[in-house]
């Protein structure tokens, strides 16, 4: 089976040994073949290479941002998510994780060996625990929450604090959906509450998130959710707005914005509904809400300036 996009890439091989590597090898053979060739090509470096990737190479960089800093945020994240169970993801998870259920292109992803790819969205992962947890107890609702260093294959935005590596806090919820959608719409409102809440509580730890912007979009389908979730959430100046993006396939999506220390108003929190956990369980009223805050640009982009002579 041809499907390569970029044929150069088979330039050189014998006939048909493409189709063989994608097709025609069970997976641990082509895992412990792939093996082999990366313990050859590690063999043969020399410490001067080492250095060299070191020096050019965007996946291999060190944060932009202090450790401490970075625990400091996690901390103040965590302790508003207290209704959410934190846990601590591998950093790799199962080959696929993002391109099939996101349907993000496998060259976005970091793909590693033996069968893995380095996360680059937790949400996507965090689908996988909630319905391993859905398929032993049908009843049970999760609620996740971690905080995790992704890596992105895809161009980055050439905006200060963006890197190929980053941190990304994210909140899951999962469960059977109930009369007249009420699960996904306290979901939503609960995933942009807290947020919010945490939000407020880095803003008495020397944040500042000012104009903020809230907005809740769905498709025309789901308009009176939309509306619903506006409701239950209780704040004033909720935007509403057509959904588009074909990501959140089920129909609902929030934002929320705020104006950094640079003056200019970023996207700071993103979340929304999906049928993942659905599909991964193969039941239809399996709920899943997921949603990620870029905490790598909090320290970076939100500290509250200090006007001089004012404590």
């Amino acid at each position: 089976m041809t499907r390569i996009g970029r044929p150069w890439v088979k330039t050189g091989l014998p006939p048909d040994v493409y189709d063989a590597l994608t097709d025609a090898l069970p997976a641990s053979r082509l895992w412990s073949l792939l093996l082999e060739v990366a313990e050859a090509r590690a063999a043969a470096r020399r410490p001067a290479e080492l250095v060299e990737q070191w020096d050019r190479d965007r996946f291999v960089q060190p944060s932009l941002v202090d450790q401490r800093s970075l625990v400091e945020v996690d901390r103040h994240l965590l302790a508003a998510a207290s209704a959410f169970e934190s846990i601590e993801l591998s950093p790799v998870a199962p080959l696929g994780v993002c391109s099939v259920m996101g349907h993000a292109s496998q060259n976005k992803v970091l793909s590693a060996l033996r069968g893995t790819e380095v996360v680059s969205d937790p949400t996507n992962v965090m689908a996988l625990e909630c319905a391993r947890r859905l398929r032993r107890d049908a009843a049970t609702i999760v609620r996740l929450a971690t905080s995790h260093r992704c890596v992105r294959a895809q161009e980055i935005p050439k905006q200060r604090g963006f890197t190929a590596s980053f941190r990304m806090f994210c909140l899951a919820s999962s469960g059977l959906e109930r009369q007249n959608h009420a699960f996904v719409v306290d979901a939503v409102a609960e995933h942009m509450r807290t947020m919010l809440d945490a939000l407020d509580q880095l803003e008495q730890h020397g944040f500042a998130f000012p104009d903020r912007r809230i907005t809740v979009l769905a498709t025309h389908e789901r308009a009176g959710l939309g509306d619903r979730i506006v409701a239950v959430l209780g704040r004033p100046a909720v935007e509403r707005g057509l959904l588009e993006h074909p990501y959140y396939n089920n129909g609902l999506r929030f934002q929320i914005a705020a104006r950094s220390s640079d003056g200019v108003e970023l996207p700071l929190i993103d979340g929304g509904a999906f049928d993942w956990v659905a599909k991964l369980t193969s039941n239809r009223k399996a709920v899943y809400v997921a949603s990620g805050l870029g905490s790598q640009i909090v320290p970076l982009m939100f500290r509250r300036l200090q006007v001089l002579g004012n404590p």
